[in-house]
């Protein structure tokens, strides 16, 4: 896919929400004034639009290198699978779901025990019949039904029924046994009765490895050597804003090697369970160029 191309002359950044987007925004860096317009290619990032997100796109919707587009994860894929973006901040297991991907090296969102932004709330006392799905996060998803499979198999009651639901801060007002929230509703929900599971301590307590939500995927044929200094340098800016994600500094950003082993245990069971069936990516840093 070509990168985009901005006429421009002064940079000003613009946003703009597409009607019928589901809230989608893109932020533009142009020029404006008389004469004639200079082109400047500018890479397409796509981010999300949730706290949890902000520490790894802070001044990306001010760069003039690059276009931001922020929607949920689910999103974001569509239009990464199309080759509408260089680059985005998307479910980890999406990585293992077509091949072609490579992973900036070092970056994404991750907890070591809890993550406090992704919870599910189960109605207590009875075996788990029906779940009810934010479907804005794939790995979120994945995850839960990893651990329905591998570490509550018990404590299902036979087929259960999975239904893709709104966010809602209320999830005590549903009729499902077990509700999963991601983002800022998952931060902001009140559980009312219901028992209260942090999806990133259900993961570690039964791997020991901590667990990454989310990476930047690179498209197939993506330039990284002019995508990843975009992202390292918002990652950059990032370290500077403080606790501003709402987790309390429960999520992390800066990928170690405990990370990388957590994220290949992911992608094993994932694929284990039919949820994922590429080999795992490459992961690439800006001193060590994606293969051409």
């Amino acid at each position: 896919m070509p990168l985009a191309n901005d006429a421009s002359r002064r940079p000003t950044a613009a946003r703009k929400v597409l009607p019928g987007s589901g809230g989608l925004a893109i932020f533009r860096r142009g020029r404006i004034g008389q004469g004639p317009a200079t082109a400047t290619v500018t890479i397409r990032i796509g981010g999300v639009p949730y706290g949890v997100g902000a520490p790894l796109l802070a001044g990306l919707d001010s760069d003039p290198a690059a276009t931001l587009v922020q929607a949920p994860p689910t999103r974001l894929i569509e239009q990464l699978r199309a080759d509408q973006l260089d680059a985005a901040l998307v479910s980890s297991v999406e990585a293992v779901r077509l091949p072609g991907y490579t992973v900036a090296a070092g970056l994404g969102i991750a907890c070591k025990q809890e993550i406090r932004s992704v919870r599910a709330f189960r109605r207590r006392g009875v075996p788990i019949r029906s779940v009810a799905l934010d479907e804005s996060s794939a790995t979120s998803v994945a995850l839960l039904r990893i651990l329905l499979a591998k570490r509550f198999a018990g404590e299902l009651a036979g087929a259960v029924s999975f239904t893709p639901i709104a966010p809602t801060r209320t999830p005590d007002a549903l009729p499902h046994d077990l509700v999963l929230l991601i983002g800022d509703h998952g931060l902001a929900a009140a559980p009312g009765d219901r028992e209260v599971w942090d999806m990133g301590r259900l993961w570690t307590g039964w791997t020991g490895l901590p667990f990454v939500f989310a990476l930047w995927l690179l498209r197939p044929g993506a330039d990284a050597s002019r995508v990843l200094p975009v992202l390292h340098a918002a990652r950059a800016r990032g370290r500077a804003l403080g606790p501003v994600d709402g987790t309390h500094g429960a999520a992390h950003y800066d990928l170690d090697a405990d990370d990388v082993r957590g994220v290949h245990r992911f992608w094993a069971e994932a694929r284990e369970l039919g949820l994922a069936t590429a080999p795992d990516p490459r992961f690439v840093s800006p001193t060590i160029p994606a293969p051409r």
